[in-house]
């Protein structure tokens, strides 16, 4: 636990620096910063409960936290009303942004010369109308009301944030499952919230295919139960299997409902449940994490001030798929609530070719640009051309999401695509806290950057680095990440979990004993400044001949690299060391494999880390296994090194990927079998 960090394969990253100047912010100086910091902390539950009244509550509440009815389940803002639908829309119909542009969607198909087919504007007076229809007809036709339960099985179309809006408008309860997932992922979390309409879709492109969704719906269907209705959004029109009865189209459903229909938002009780997402772990059935109205409104309002400091002529486009809680957060409700105009997108970020995103910030405009490192990672392998080629002068302002960002893969977000001029920020939270805890905030604070380093605590937020009985670590030394009190945004009442109120405790609290304290289960190092470095989950470390050494930091490394795009290190069992690192490479373009590349990159780890880490071996390919939303599935390229079955792969995106690693594994030890023979 307490060896000194080596996360980045460069210069030790503490000492690094880089000042922005020209950036207004509230407080000059990490000192200042800390000073305010502490403050909020001092003034606990005044602080949020002043956050909070900055949003319109049909009643306000007095009182900021209390304990509900389960351990270590907390009632935000108990005794006020509210509803984020009202939050997200009517008020901002009410006034001056009626007809300011709320969403504007691009589809992924392109005409011969790589220009949008499909473009959609909606205003926030259009997305109002839009979302009082659909919510009609979940009303009128389907007889839904507050406490009900729906799924949501869309793509990245305007009706996916249509009816999460309608939902929540009426105080329905909803889960979104990612339009990736299997008819199994599907059904289970059907099953799980005991759901009993289903909203999907005919089909929908990616990577220029149909995906024909409504099939895979179909078979879910078949084992969930408590389904009784299912409403199909017509995105291609493509022929389906409609059930009489039980499967009605939208299109259809909506030409019974006035255009002027209005649905009078729930008065909602701020810890009403607003929507149970699911997130999966290495064991266990996934884990239906609930977010209320209040306090997760809250902390979607502070986070768009504090990190991505909103301004109304700002153009904020978050690339997330709203099937994970990035998008529910930061592309759907944070923004609305605040009343940007947020762009979304339906494809994949390389097609038709690696400049899609670059092209549709020229397109549009963007000023505020929200990622993932996964993808960072991927367009830096096609060269900064494709960056190049579009003009990015509209950026102000860089965030990177979803896990920890390789110091490379910063630089070239800050250098190549901000052009120097941009605040470029990494920041932490999870499914489980509902937005961000972690990041520099320029809305606040000019506080220099450090490149892979997410930042200090955000205020009212109580983070540390702390050992397994809970005490803090010194600065620079490694440890567990926790949040030391609640926060707006946490898993919210009445059981934190669906349905699994003991599992909640003891996933999250009971872990480092008797604290009390939200265990993330991610590894991180504080350093001298107070800025928190997360270094990935802290179930993936290799221990080897005793030393422990966290796949992240060795990933970083490798990445590092010039030659290097991606890595994914695992460990395998050795009867010496007890387990030694091997890395799966992929190289980027420009660079062709080779023996002499493999010797380059293990003697890079040797003077980068230590000799201790030089991974045993290094296998070149083309693709890694990744799930559906970017990020490594370690577990599948370790079960083919050791033997051991596969698992669960339906969050596996590309098949093919895991068809490559086993062939990279099985040649390597055919070759041993050989030279042993010879």
């Amino acid at each position: 636990m307490g060896e000194e960090p080596r996360i980045l394969g460069e210069a030790l990253p503490f000492e690094e620096k880089i000042e922005l100047k020209n950036w207004a912010g509230r407080h000059v100086g990490i000192e200042s910063y800390f000073e305010y910091h502490r403050k909020t902390l001092e003034n606990f539950e005044e602080f949020w409960l002043s956050v909070a009244k900055e949003l319109d509550w049909f009643s306000p509440p007095s009182k900021a936290v209390e304990p509900g009815d389960y351990p270590y389940v907390y009632k935000w803002f108990p005794d006020g009303r509210i509803n984020i639908s009202y939050l997200a829309l009517d008020r901002h119909v009410r006034s001056w942004r009626k007809n300011k542009v709320a969403y504007i969607w691009e589809g992924e198909p392109v005409d011969p010369d790589g220009r949008p087919k499909e473009v959609k504007k909606y205003t926030y007076y259009d997305l109002w109308r839009e979302v009082n229809r659909v919510a009609y007809v979940l009303s009128r036709n389907f007889g839904l009301k507050k406490g009900d339960k729906i799924a949501i099985y869309l793509p990245m179309i305007p009706e996916l944030p249509i009816f999460m809006l309608a939902a929540a408008r009426l105080g329905i309860i909803f889960t979104v499952v990612f339009a990736g997932f299997t008819a199994e992922n599907l059904a289970t979390r059907i099953n799980d919230l005991g759901a009993t309409l289903l909203v999907t879709v005919d089909g929908f492109y990616r990577r220029g295919k149909v995906i024909r969704l409504k099939d895979v719906a179909d078979r879910a269907i078949e084992k969930s139960p408590s389904i009784k209705n299912v409403i199909v959004v017509r995105r291609l029109g493509i022929d389906v299997n409609m059930v009489d009865g039980r499967d009605y189209w939208l299109d259809e459903l909506l030409k019974g409902v006035p255009q002027n229909a209005y649905v009078e938002p729930e008065r909602l009780e701020s810890t009403h449940p607003l929507y149970v997402l699911y997130t999966s772990g290495t064991t266990g059935k996934p884990k239906g994490i609930i977010h209320d109205h209040g306090g997760y409104a809250v902390l979607l309002h502070a986070t768009m001030k504090w990190v991505f400091d909103v301004r109304d002529d700002d153009i904020f486009y978050c690339t997330a798929d709203i099937g994970w809680v990035t998008g529910h957060s930061y592309i759907v409700f944070g923004p609305l609530i605040e009343g940007l105009t947020t762009v979304f997108y339906e494809g994949v970020p390389d097609y038709p070719a690696p400049d899609r995103w670059w092209s549709m910030v020229e397109r549009y405009g963007v000023t505020v640009f929200y990622t993932t490192p996964t993808a960072v990672r991927m367009l830096m392998r096609y060269g900064d051309e494709w960056v190049r080629k579009h003009d990015r002068s509209s950026l102000r302002l860089i965030h990177s999401v979803g896990e920890p960002i390789n110091p490379s893969a910063w630089r070239w977000l800050f250098e190549v695509v901000g052009e120097k001029r941009c605040p470029v920020g990494s920041t932490w939270w999870m499914t489980e806290t509902g937005g961000i805890l972690i990041s520099k905030a320029p809305g606040l604070a000019l506080v220099p950057l450090k490149p892979g380093a997410n930042g200090p605590p955000l205020p009212g937020v109580d983070a540390d680095v702390v050992d397994e009985d809970g005490n803090p670590v010194e600065p620079g030394k490694k440890g567990f990440l926790v949040i030391k009190r609640p926060f707006p945004g946490m898993p919210a009442p009445p059981t934190g979990m669906w349905g699994d109120p003991q599992r909640y405790a003891q996933v999250y609290f009971e872990r480092i004993k008797g604290k009390g304290y939200f265990y993330t289960g991610d590894y991180a190092v504080k350093d001298k400044d107070g800025y928190i470095w997360v270094l990935g989950r802290a179930d993936e470390v290799l221990k080897v001949a005793g030393h422990r050494i966290g796949t992240y930091e060795l990933e970083s490394v490798l990445v590092s690299h010039k030659a290097v795009a991606e890595a994914a290190v695992v460990g395998i069992p050795d009867p010496v060391k007890g387990e030694v690192p091997i890395a799966y490479v992929v190289l980027k373009q420009g660079f062709e494999p080779s023996q002499q590349i493999i010797e380059e990159l293990k003697e890079w780890v040797r003077k980068n880390y230590g000799p201790i880490a030089v991974p045993n071996n290094i296998f070149l390919v083309t693709k890694l296994p990744k799930t559906r939303s970017g990020k490594i599935m370690r577990r599948l390229v370790k079960a083919v090194a050791t033997g051991a079955p596969l698992g669960d792969i339906t969050t596996l995106e590309d098949e093919a990927a895991v068809d490559e690693v086993k062939k990279a594994y099985e040649e390597f030890v055919k070759a041993v079998k050989e030279s042993r023979t010879a």
